[in-house]
């Protein structure tokens, strides 16, 4: 067992340990909670670090070797005790892939910043701003898998956690002041359900940047040499990019060596990786070409909502009115509605506000702020 005290936050790394903490902390109606991953660095991405924090104590937990913490998860689905995060989305899906927790009772201090208005909203920012704190950013993309970690990186991971109560605070205030506390709270509950999509994704391949220059017979070698970076990083534990970059996938791709000389002499093939798995990437690369014409991948055709003459006219019309909104309300724009949004409306072509409501996209408070003012743009027909 390890004990240390880091920034006010006791650090904990063995399971008897962490089961007093918790017990210590039963009564609180609310804790502040944070995660880190190693995606950065690693192919199978998990939680390396709990970070959490009530008004009195913080803790820094080792669930590496802490092993299963049922007790903490008992706290974050009880729905009496909220629970606080900056920028839930990735954490919620972490802890719900690695120990199957649906938290409940969410703040999301980065979602309240949005619906304030808040252009720098980013934790950091926010902290300068309401307690003149300053974060150093130099651990922003360190690897929380290694063992053992550093005070300087356990430092940086307390202070996600230390000052989140508190600026929840002074952000439900704001939110209530300016009467958008109920936006927050049917977002803060969409929230609950954010977990990874489930099956395999066959089609990643295609969303690498430079994938749509591709031929068709170069997209069915990008495809067999994706599928072999990734059996590469999952074997080594190595984000992929580790392993090879995607220019670098794409040039082989275009190119196709045949022969280990053609491989090594593309820019930006390891060296050291293609000596022990260059056979691996030429076959990838004899598979793609062994693909028949007429099963070779191509990129679906997108969907062609706008036969309707009028739908481009009406998204225009739609988010001038949006915009509109935006000012009054000094928001940012893609806050207050996307382009997606927009579009769903201006397919729905809307008579009544009822029928604004009925849209799936839009969020009740979007309707409330809008519903009128989409009606009212698009105009009486007959």
């Amino acid at each position: 067992m390890t004990s240390r005290v880091i920034q006010g936050a006791v650090y904990l790394d063995d399971h008897s340990s962490v089961e007093r903490f918790l017990s210590g902390i039963g009564s609180c109606m609310e804790l502040a909670l944070d995660t880190e991953g190693a995606s950065f660095h690693r192919f199978h991405d998990r939680i390396y670090l709990l970070q959490l924090s009530t008004r009195e104590k913080s803790a820094i937990f080792d669930p590496l070797a802490t092993g299963e913490l049922p007790h903490l998860g008992a706290l974050l689905e009880e729905r009496s005790i909220q629970v606080v995060f900056h920028d839930a989305d990735y954490d919620l899906r972490l802890l719900r892939q690695d120990y199957g927790w649906r938290v409940s009772n969410i703040f999301d201090t980065r979602v309240a910043a949005q619906l304030l208005g808040i252009k720098s909203f980013g934790l950091a920012a926010l902290l300068e701003q309401y307690f003149d704190v300053r974060l150093d950013k130099k651990h922003q993309r360190a690897d929380w898998s290694m063992r053992p970690l550093p005070d300087d990186m356990l430092e940086y991971a307390a202070q996600d956690t230390r000052f989140l109560l508190q600026l929840r605070d002074h952000l439900e205030g704001e939110l209530k002041a300016k009467g958008r506390l109920h936006w927050a709270k049917e977002e803060f509950s969409l929230l609950e359900e954010t977990k990874w999509a489930e099956g395999a994704d066959n089609d990643a391949f295609m969303r690498i940047k430079g994938a749509r220059d591709l031929t068709r017979r170069e997209l069915a070698l990008l495809r067999e040499l994706a599928a072999w970076r990734d059996d590469a990083a999952r074997d080594l534990d190595r984000a992929t990019f580790r392993v090879i970059g995607n220019e670098a996938l794409l040039e082989i791709a275009r190119i196709a060596p045949m022969t280990m000389q053609e491989l090594t002499a593309i820019k930006g093939t390891p060296r050291a990786l293609m000596d022990k798995a260059g056979s691996q990437v030429l076959d990838a690369v004899r598979r793609g070409m062994d693909v028949p014409e007429d099963e070779l991948p191509r990129f679906p055709k997108p969907l062609r909502w706008n036969k309707d003459p009028d739908f481009d006219s009406r998204v225009a019309t739609l988010k001038t009115a949006r915009d509109e909104a935006a000012t009054r309300l000094q928001l940012d724009p893609g806050v207050l509605c996307p382009r997606e949004k927009l579009e769903a409306v201006a397919r729905k072509n809307p008579r009544t506000i009822e029928e604004v409501a009925s849209i799936d996209l839009l969020r009740r408070w979007q309707v409330e702020e809008l519903g009128a003012a989409f009606v009212g743009a698009l105009g009486p027909r007959a």
